[in-house]
């Protein structure tokens, strides 16, 4: 077989793979949708548990855990691990229920799923009059903040990453589409498509604690690392308020929304954003928010490289 042969081949079993895949997760998040939110979440939550371990990401999570709490042994590594790998099966099996977690109450705001202190400072960034950037990092649950920000009213932008996958892709999208307010891709164009939400007086949200090769060093628990610049520099920008919103698994299957800010960014000798610097900033606070609930964070990806 020649090479041109061969490469059609490959190329006819990547498309019947996709194939495959997009109708698998099709037919999966149809069974989740099924069901109650609490079984999905117990359910998904169960297999990665006891499916998590035996993946490669184990070891990636694993030698993430050593490098940011040296002073662990590892019987703690293993068990910070084990409910990082129930967080992440729980996300995945409450996502195609997200409109129905969605159980808060603003004149009782503890009383529901939802349980937040957060409400005077969404109403405060929905009242101003200003566009507003909101970071977010994987933890709990998270992609409730961009449900929370679109539930107070605040018209919204969120940054997302699109599945390679197209079937998936579009089951995504559907799902996200009707309760997260306008959807920007990370493609070649979101730059300015985010900087046309902000100039739209958007409230444009994304989350940023992995990886960005394109990014600026930043120390992350005490190790150089790329972080995304990103709402640093529309901060220099457009001078807009800067809040942090992360989610807080409770136990009795609720969520905390915890909002902080707005912060005041490190600025230059020009009185302008210092991008650095406050992307470090913004890296410390997520940092913070990790230190208090390391089994709620997503410990898979080599956040240092």
């Amino acid at each position: 077989m020649n090479r041109l042969a061969l490469l059609r081949l490959q190329r006819q079993f990547a498309r019947y793979g996709d194939r495959v895949l997009g109708r698998l997760v099709k037919w999966l998040l149809a069974a989740l949708r099924r069901t109650d939110p609490d079984r999905a979440a117990d359910l998904c939550g169960a297999i990665a548990r006891r499916v998590g371990p035996h993946l490669r990401a184990h070891r990636i999570g694993q030698a993430n855990l050593r490098a940011a709490f040296p002073d662990r042994d590892a019987a703690w590594v293993e068990a910070t691990l084990r409910e990082a790998w129930d967080n992440l099966g729980r996300v995945a099996g409450e996502y195609v229920h997200l409109a129905r977690i969605w159980d808060f109450d603003a004149h009782a705001p503890n009383t529901g799923r939802i349980v937040t202190d957060a409400v005077p400072l969404f109403e405060r960034l929905r009242d101003d009059g200003k566009p507003a950037l909101c970071f977010a990092a994987h933890l709990g649950n998270w992609e409730l903040p961009a449900v929370a920000a679109a539930q107070h009213g605040l018209p919204s932008a969120v940054v997302y990453r699109m599945p390679n996958n197209k079937a998936v892709a579009k089951e995504i999208t559907r799902i996200r589409g009707p309760l997260m307010g306008r959807l920007i891709r990370t493609r070649a164009q979101a730059a300015l498509e985010m900087a046309g939400s902000l100039e739209a007086g958007l409230h444009l949200g994304m989350l940023v604690d992995q990886h960005f090769s394109r990014g600026v060093d930043v120390t992350f628990f005490g190790r150089r690392c790329k972080a995304n610049p990103s709402i640093a520099r529309l901060a220099r920008r457009f001078d807009c308020p800067v809040v942090g919103v992360r989610v807080i698994r409770l136990p009795g299957r609720r969520f905390q929304i915890a909002a902080e800010g707005p912060f005041e960014l490190p600025r230059d000798a020009a009185g302008l954003v210092d991008v650095p610097a406050a992307t470090q900033m913004i890296t410390d606070v997520i940092e913070r928010w990790v230190r208090e609930n390391p089994g709620q964070y997503l410990w898979f990806h080599r956040r240092w490289r």
